[in-house]
């Protein structure tokens, strides 16, 4: 294991071709150490990395690029955004984004190998690529990083260097408790979940919100893009079958959910190709997939990627577990959101998206007014049954008028 100085390691960088592309781990799990030191090794460069949080280097010199956006690239001007499904961005480092640098972060060695822990998503796809360039590998090695396996697990000397690092990962803030809204939304997604059916769990209001109600099944499954500490409260319930392998590829949450992760053979930490084919998430029994929007419209389009046309986050894994959903056998894909935007001050329900849209043929769209039942009717009954059981009851005359004018009514 060829453990290095942050100097013998920015003298390594220094090899790289000029401007290069370093795909990083994004996510809640950024290698910080690794970054410092790549940030000070190389003049420019293209820093290449999902959701990024704030804290990444802005400086001149450093360009952006992501197919997903977090709030550390989010509106910054030097921005190169791609739309793709999660799905398929890993084809993209075999093809127009080839990474020159892979750096990512790692577990403390166990048997000769490490493993990239709570974040495997489209780092596996990063380092196969840039190992068949003949590009570099690079790993922050910190004791915080759960073991997990699956996908991830990667021998030592695959490595070109590894710096240390000790980083606590967990969040430091719990899930807020959930307003009267939400809550009841939360009531009304868990209601439609059957015993034996296969979760696409997330995090926010909405997810944690369904969490009493989940609780009270059992034989449930996990096949999902991410999972926090709401896992932990359906382990204790007694909910999962613990016949079925946890099945992700990422993990956010607390210290205590990452001590279950290490080492615990029922979490199976798979790559993106895998966990977000279509194909693969069709093949769970009654797959459940809940997501949300930023708007939703009369047709059951949904915008859940932009803000006044530009780009706020991305396609994400929305539209691969939509569909994997909507062909599973007793599957569903639920959109859950408020009926209106608090901050906005308006009504997230409209005639027609003005955006462009992220998804659209939801299974049901569920505010804190209702369920609004989508899949399977007629478009005039779509928007009917939206504008009355989804829809803020302020806004209802306005969509009807909306709707009478998209011969929707």
């Amino acid at each position: 294991m060829n453990i290095v100085t942050s100097e013998q390691m920015r003298s390594l960088l220094a090899q790289a071709p000029a401007n290069p592309r370093v795909v990083a781990t994004g996510n809640h799990v950024p290698p910080w150490a690794l970054l410092k030191v790549i940030d000070e090794a190389l003049p420019e460069y293209r820093l290449n990395m999902l959701n990024a949080p704030a804290g990444i280097s802005t400086r001149e010199g450093v360009s952006h690029e992501s197919c997903f956006v977090g709030v550390g690239m989010r509106k910054l001007p030097t921005l190169h955004y791609t739309p793709a499904r999660l799905s398929l961005v890993p084809a993209l480092f075999r093809s127009t984004m080839a990474p020159d640098i892979t750096a990512v972060h790692v577990s403390q060695p166990i048997n000769g190998k490490v493993s990239l822990g709570v974040e495997i998503n489209v780092m596996v796809a990063a380092i196969e690529a840039v190992k068949e360039r003949g590009g570099l590998l690079v790993a922050q090695v910190n004791k915080h990083m759960p073991y997990t396996y699956g996908d991830g697990e990667f021998p030592v000397d695959l490595f070109d260097a590894f710096i240390e690092a000790d980083e606590s990962i967990a969040s430091e803030h719990g899930p807020a408790a959930p307003d009267a809204a939400t809550a009841h939304i939360g009531e009304l997604v868990a209601g439609r979940v059957g015993n034996g059916a296969t979760l696409q769990l997330g995090i926010g209001a909405v997810p944690d919100a369904t969490l009493p109600g989940l609780a009270r099944r059992h034989d449930l499954g996990i096949w999902t893009e991410m999972f926090s500490d709401g896992v932990l409260t359906l382990d204790r319930s007694g909910a999962l079958d613990d016949t079925r392998p946890i099945v992700a590829s990422f993990a956010f949450g607390s210290q205590e959910l990452y001590d279950w992760c290490h080492l615990n053979s029922r979490v199976i930490m798979r790559r993106t190709e895998i966990t977000n084919d279509p194909g693969q998430i069709a093949k769970q029994p009654q797959m459940t997939s809940i997501n949300t929007a930023l708007q939703v419209d009369l047709l059951s389009q949904a915008n859940a990627s932009r803000i006044k046309a530009r780009i706020h986050s991305g396609f994400g894994g929305q539209t691969d577990f939509i569909v994997g959903a909507l062909h599973s056998r007793g599957g569903q894909a639920m959109m859950a959101l408020r009926s209106w935007h608090p901050k906005a001050n308006v009504s997230t329900i409209v005639p027609m998206l003005t955006e462009p849209t992220t998804s659209f043929q939801h299974s049901a769209v569920i505010t804190e007014h209702g369920v609004a039942e989508v899949f399977g009717h007629e478009e005039k009954v779509q928007a009917r049954n939206i504008i009355e059981n989804a829809a803020h009851p302020d806004v209802r005359e306005s969509l009807w008028e909306g709707a009478r004018e998209l011969g929707l009514a």
